[in-house]
């Protein structure tokens, strides 16, 4: 795996892992019932998101780490995950035979 490869999985697990903490312990103007003219009741008055991006960072690491480990050790390859057969088969030099 190639360091741009790393930083796209980071990224893409950061996203994943953020997107989900987001609605988590979320106050919104009408939990609090004090509604701003203009805004919806549903709007979030008390959100952490720094807290959150924080606690996203690590969280993804230990995710990223694990995935990382498991891609580099060749423990799943795409041919493990070839379910409709569609790669060639392997030179009779790599299979071990």
């Amino acid at each position: 795996m190639s360091i741009t490869s790393a930083i796209v999985l980071f990224a893409i697990i950061w996203f994943m892992v953020f997107f989900i903490a987001i609605p988590i312990r979320l106050e919104t103007q009408g939990d609090r019932g004090d509604i701003v003219p203009g805004t919806h009741a549903s709007s979030p008055e008390v959100h952490n998101l720094k807290k959150k991006a924080w606690i996203t960072t690590w969280v993804t690491f230990v995710f990223w780490a694990i995935v990382c480990g498991i891609i580099v050790s060749d423990l799943l390859t795409m041919r493990d995950i070839d379910f409709f057969n569609r790669m060639d088969p392997l030179p009779a030099s790599e299979t071990g035979s």
